[in-house]
């Protein structure tokens, strides 16, 4: 048996791995991964989005809050695109 045989032979097996694995019904701990991650990709900009709306709102004199809310819809626009796009890759 030639070298590219076994190799053949060998990729042959993957893809009839990958693709038996691909079959195979979701478990619980990926699907808490898989959760978790989206929750992650959508209140990170949120959360990011407040703090740096408080940080401009704290450079200007007064109480304003047009830079946090600003920032937090900022924020939920980015979050909810960052879901999507990884939903959306994954399926």
């Amino acid at each position: 048996m030639t070298n590219r045989d076994k190799l053949t032979e060998d990729t042959t097996q993957d893809i009839r791995r990958l693709e038996k694995q691909e079959k195979a019904p979701a478990t619980w701990i990926g699907i808490a991964f898989y959760g978790g991650t989206v929750g992650l990709l959508f209140v990170v900009p949120i959360i990011g989005g407040a703090y740096l709306g408080r940080w401009l709102d704290s450079l200007f004199t007064g109480y304003s809050v047009r830079w946090t809310v600003s920032c937090i819809l900022l924020g939920i626009a980015l979050g909810a695109y960052n879901a999507l796009r990884f939903m959306k890759d994954k399926s």
